[in-house]
C-alpha cells in the first residue's frame, strides 16, 4: 500500500507546482483577531523552496497529532507537516484522495485518522504514522434507506469508539457505527426545519459539555447557516448559534471553538457560544467563497473560502482554504 502511495508522489507533486508565485519573504506577518484571540500569520508556511504550495487543490480538513505534526487532506491525498512547515510524510493515491473531513484519535494501538470521503462515498480509518487502512465504512444497507447517493462530508468519534458519519452532500442523514464499523442507527433528514439539516457539512465532538455532545455545522440552513447540538444517540438538544453564513467545520480547544466560514472568514466562539473574534474576513465579492483564487492572488491575512481548522497545544491555529492551488495557513497565537 505504501509503495503504491510513493509511486504517486512524483506525478502528483509536479502537478501541484505549476502556479507562479512571488517569494514568501516579500510578505510581512499580518495581525488579526482581538483580545485573547489575537494571531499573527506566518507568510510562506508550508511552501516549498520555490515559494509554492505543495498541496494542489484543497477541499478538506486539518488535525494535529500528539507530536505537533499537522495533517491536512487535499484532492491528491493527505500531507503531514512539522510545526515549522516542512513535509514529513504524505499518503497519496486513490485510497487517500478527496478526504473531505478528518479527525484524529489516540487509541491503544496508536493515533488514527478518521476521514469522510464524499467522492468515494465512504468513511475511512487509517494509522496516522504508517497510513495502513484498518477500516472502511460504505453506505450501510442495514439502515433500510434507499439512497441514490452517499457522499459523506464529516466524521467524528464518540468516547466509546462509536463512529458518527454525516452524509452532508446527499441525504443529510447522520449514521452511527460501532468501533468495528457495524451499523447502529441514523438520524436527521434534509430540510430547513428545526430538527432537519440543509447540508450537515461539518461535525465534531463538543467536549465542552459533560457528557459530550455532537456539534454539527448545518451549512446551508435557511435563512443563514447555524450550529446545532445533538446528543450521541441522535436526539436534538438545541440551536447553538445562527446567522453564521456558511459554517463548514468546527474544532474545539478547551472552552473555545473555531468555525471556518466558506464566505472567507473564521469565527471563534467562547464557552457561552458568543463570537469573540473574527479572523481573515474577506469582503471582496470576487474572491470570497471562491475556489479559483490562484496562489499569486492570495492576500496575506485574508481568506477566500475557509474549510477546515485545528488548534495545536500552544493555541495556534491551522486553517485550510477551499482553493484551487491548495492553501494551508498557520496563525500564531499572540501571548
Amino acid at each position: 500500500m505504501m509503495k503504491k502511495c510513493l509511486r504517486s508522489i512524483a506525478v502528483a507533486v509536479v502537478c501541484c507546482l505549476t502556479v507562479p508565485v512571488m517569494a514568501a519573504e516579500k510578505f510581512e506577518p499580518v495581525r488579526m483577531g482581538s483580545g485573547i484571540m489575537t494571531f499573527d500569520t506566518v507568510p510562506g508556511w508550508g511552501f516549498d523552496e520555490q515559494g509554492r504550495s505543495v498541496l494542489g487543490p484543497t477541499h478538506g480538513g486539518v488535525v494535529v497529532d500528539k507530536e505537533g505534526n499537522i495533517y491536512t487532506s487535499a484532492k491528491i491525498g493527505v500531507f503531514v507537516f512539522s510545526p515549522d512547515g516542512k513535509v514529513v510524510r504524505r499518503f497519496l493515491g486513490d485510497e487517500y484522495s478527496n478526504i473531505h473531513d478528518i479527525e484524529i484519535r489516540d487509541e491503544p494501538e496508536g493515533e488514527f485518522i478518521y476521514g469522510a470521503r464524499n467522492v468515494a462515498g465512504e468513511g475511512i480509518k487509517f494509522h496516522a504514522e504508517t497510513g495502513d487502512i484498518v477500516l472502511k465504512l460504505p453506505f450501510p444497507k442495514e439502515s433500510g434507506l434507499n439512497l441514490k447517493k452517499f457522499a459523506p462530508t464529516a466524521i467524528t468519534v464518540a468516547p466509546d469508539g462509536d463512529i458518527i458519519l454525516s452524509d452532508g452532500y446527499a441525504s443529510n442523514y447522520i449514521f452511527k457505527f460501532d468501533k468495528d464499523g457495524k451499523y447502529k442507527s441514523h438520524f436527521g433528514k434534509k430540510g430547513n426545519g428545526l430538527k432537519e439539516f440543509n447540508t450537515a457539512h461539518g461535525m465534531t465532538l463538543d467536549t465542552r459539555y459533560n457528557p459530550p455532545r455532537l456539534l454539527i455545522c448545518d451549512r446551508n440552513h435557511q435563512p443563514k447557516g447555524r450550529l446545532v447540538h445533538y446528543d450521541l444517540d441522535g436526539n436534538y438538544i438545541e440551536e447553538v448559534v445562527t446567522g453564521l453564513g456558511m459554517p463548514t467545520s468546527v474544532a474545539i480547544q478547551g472552552d473555545y471553538v473555531s468555525v471556518p466560514d466558506l464566505h472567507g472568514r473564521l469565527v471563534i466562539l467562547d464557552k457561552t457560544n458568543t463570537i469573540i473574534a473574527v479572523l481573515g474576513n474577506n469582503e471582496d465579492p470576487k474572491t470570497h467563497r471562491n475556489f479559483n483564487v490562484p496562489q499569486d492572488q492570495w492576500r496575506e491575512g485574508i481568506f477566500s473560502g475557509t474549510h477546515g481548522s485545528y488548534w495545536d497545544k500552544e493555541g495556534n491555529l491551522y486553517v485550510q482554504d477551499w482553493n484551487v492551488s491548495g492553501r494551508l495557513m498557520k496563525l500564531v497565537r499572540v501571548k
